[in-house]
C-alpha cells in the first residue's frame, strides 16, 4: 500500500470516528501534497518519497510554529497543544531520527575524512554538514550537526 493510499484510508477512518484534529490534519497534508503536484515546473510523480518529504517540511514548519507560541506565553497555550499534536502525528510517518550521540560518532567520522588541516578548522563545519545530510538525509538535524561539527572542529 503506497504512503497516498494509506493517507486516504485514515482519513476515511478518521472521519468515520468523528475525529476532526487527525482529519483536518491529513487534509491539511493532503493540500500539500497537492500544491506540489500542481506546482510549475513539477514532471515528478507523487510516489512515497515526495510525501515524506511534505509531511517532514509540515513538521518542521510545526516545531517553527511551536516555538513562536511558545515565546508568547500563556496566550499560545492552546495553539502549542495542537501543534504537539501535529508534530507527533507526522512522526510518526518519518523515519527516526538520529540521537545526538549517533550524530557525534558520524561527525568524528566526516571530520576524520577531512584534509589534516582542514580537522581542526571551524570553517569546515559546512562540508561536514553536506557530508551527514548526504549520508543520512532527514534524519540528521542540520542545525545540531552544523553546532556539533563546529564544537569538534574548534578543539
Amino acid at each position: 500500500m503506497s504512503l497516498e493510499e494509506d493517507l486516504r484510508a485514515q482519513l476515511t477512518a478518521a472521519l468515520k470516528a468523528k475525529d476532526l484534529k487527525t482529519a483536518n490534519l491529513i487534509r491539511m497534508i493532503n493540500t500539500k501534497i497537492m500544491e506540489r503536484r500542481t506546482a510549475p515546473g513539477f514532471k515528478g510523480q507523487v510516489d512515497d518519497a515526495l510525501i515524506l518529504e511534505v509531511i517532514g517540511s509540515y513538521r518542521k514548519a510545526m516545531d517553527k510554529a511551536k516555538a513562536e507560541f511558545a515565546a508568547a506565553g500563556d496566550r499560545g497555550k492552546d495553539q502549542i497543544a495542537e501543534l504537539e499534536f501535529e508534530i507527533e502525528w507526522c512522526s510518526k510517518w518519518l523515519p527516526t531520527a538520529l540521537t545526538e550521540a549517533e550524530l557525534r560518532d558520524a561527525i568524528a567520522t566526516a571530520i576524520a575524512a577531512l584534509p589534516p588541516a582542514s580537522q581542526k578548522d571551524p570553517k569546515q563545519a559546512g562540508r561536514v554538514v553536506g557530508a551527514i545530510k548526504k549520508q543520512f538525509g532527514e534524519r540528521a538535524d542540520a542545525l545540531l550537526v552544523k553546532k556539533v561539527a563546529e564544537e569538534l572542529l574548534s578543539s
